[in-house]
């Protein structure tokens, strides 16, 4: 007896013994937990459920063998650095609340044990949960929060996929300077007079606050004028007196930073009372939404939007037409601005811990610091996914890039957005001035 006793206590201690010196990656975890934190309910409650399904497309994709994709993450069942450790998507409804947002990015960090979070759309509300993973050391990867000073904190532990409004501001710009020379497919050459004055209305919030500051510094630089700069309560019921002061300052370029519910009401009183610039564009969010068009229909038709995606992407990606393929199975729309930046937000967050082997967070955080993600592998027509790790931008992808598009009705009667901008990818000739109403 105390021979066999002695023998089982060698035998266990070999097995510990061994379970030493067994490969990290055998030991890995069989689940990878990723907070995604999103506008489920209220206003913006139609970008969230595209947020949502687009991250939920990526981890299906990261998850499961899909030999007919193009795309690496789809060919290995897992993470294969982690012994093909699966993706888990744990979702919260941050109800646009950044103080809401902070507490349940805790919640995640604290309760659920998450090794990283993905979100959170609302810029404001970004701001608050990056600040919570920067005193936890958590990593995030934001996809889809466009403004500037996100990325201008320094901070070591967060990471955004996305162009930011800088650049997509910029590019309007230069879709106007273009219209007076003569580069816009479809238009002569416009007389700069027609589109020198501009105004802008933005939502009174973290990210509508620095579209209106981006507008401010580059009118000047392309020597147009600002007539007016307007912020406005968001979800507000009535929004008559800011189209008042729009149609009053007679600008022949409307510009907008609006989620969908302010989008939709924004453009029934510019209709109602008849405001007709030659240019109305939107900071995508509520002017590219579905909700957008089936409640507006015809009136939008003229209408720009800036986004990272559009439809017409697939003729000159074939991968994009594969997974737009997919979710369109599974939603019934096609890939939007939304969808399509979550979607490659928890790409992101699949290639560095591919890279990383490890849900360590140093791990994760210097595989996120060295990433290059070439553009071939997504859906976005991106040079690639390279984070800044040094300078004023620290975590700026600085391969992103922006489009805009044009609402259009197709030869099917139905309206869509064609590229515009930039020029040498236009899918369309370009309607200008904005149709009367």
């Amino acid at each position: 007896m105390k021979r066999l006793l002695q023998g089982t206590a060698f035998l266990a201690a070999l097995a510990i013994l061994c379970g030493l010196m067994v490969p990290t990656a055998a030991l890995a975890a069989k689940e990878i937990k990723i907070g995604v934190i999103y506008p489920l309910t209220g206003g913006a409650a139609a970008a969230g459920r595209e947020l949502r399904a687009g991250a939920e497309l990526a981890a299906q994709l990261c998850n499961e063998v899909h030999a007919d994709i193009d795309m690496a993450m789809a060919k290995n069942g897992g993470i294969q650095s982690m012994d093909g450790a699966k993706i888990t998507l744990i979702f919260k409804d941050h109800e646009g609340n950044p103080t809401l947002g902070a507490d349940l990015a805790k919640k995640l960090i604290l309760d659920d044990k998450v090794d990283g979070i993905l979100g959170c759309y609302f810029s404001s509300v970004t701001k608050t949960v990056s600040a919570v993973c920067e005193q936890y050391g958590v990593p995030m990867i934001n996809g889809s929060s466009t403004s500037p000073g996100l990325t201008e904190r320094g901070f070591k532990w967060f990471w955004r996929t996305t162009p930011h409004d800088r650049w997509f501001t910029k590019d309007l710009f230069e879709l106007l300077v273009g219209l007076t020379e003569g580069k816009v497919r479809g238009v002569p050459a416009v007389d700069r007079k027609e589109l020198n004055a501009i105004s802008s209305a933005c939502e009174n919030s973290e990210w509508g606050s620095f579209v209106t500051q981006v507008i401010k510094e580059l009118a000047p630089e392309y020597k147009f004028k600002l007539r007016k700069a307007l912020l406005y309560s968001d979800k507000s019921p009535d929004l008559s007196s800011e189209v008042r002061s729009l149609k009053a300052s007679k600008a022949g370029v409307l510009l907008f930073a609006s989620y969908t519910s302010d989008a939709i009401l924004m453009v029934k009183t510019l209709k109602t009372q008849q405001v007709q610039p030659k240019i109305i564009w939107g900071q995508d969010a509520g002017f590219d939404k579905p909700e957008f068009r089936s409640t507006l229909g015809d009136a939008i038709e003229g209408i720009l939007t800036r986004s990272v995606f559009l439809p017409q992407v697939v003729q000159i990606k074939p991968l994009a037409g594969q997974v737009n393929g997919l979710y369109k199975t599974k939603t019934g729309n096609d890939l939007g601005g939304a969808s399509a930046r979550a979607f490659t937000g928890l790409q992101t967050w699949v290639h560095v811990l591919e890279m990383a082997g490890s849900t360590d967070p140093g791990a994760i955080q210097k595989a996120a610091n060295a990433i290059e993600i070439p553009g071939k592998e997504l859906v976005v027509p991106w040079k690639g996914v390279k984070f800044a790790s040094t300078g004023s931008e620290m975590g700026q992808n600085i391969w992103g890039s922006g489009l805009i598009g044009q609402y259009q009705k197709g030869a099917d009667g139905q309206m869509g957005l064609e590229i515009v901008y930039p020029f040498d990818v236009a899918s369309g000739d370009m309607i200008y001035p904005f149709p009367k109403w």
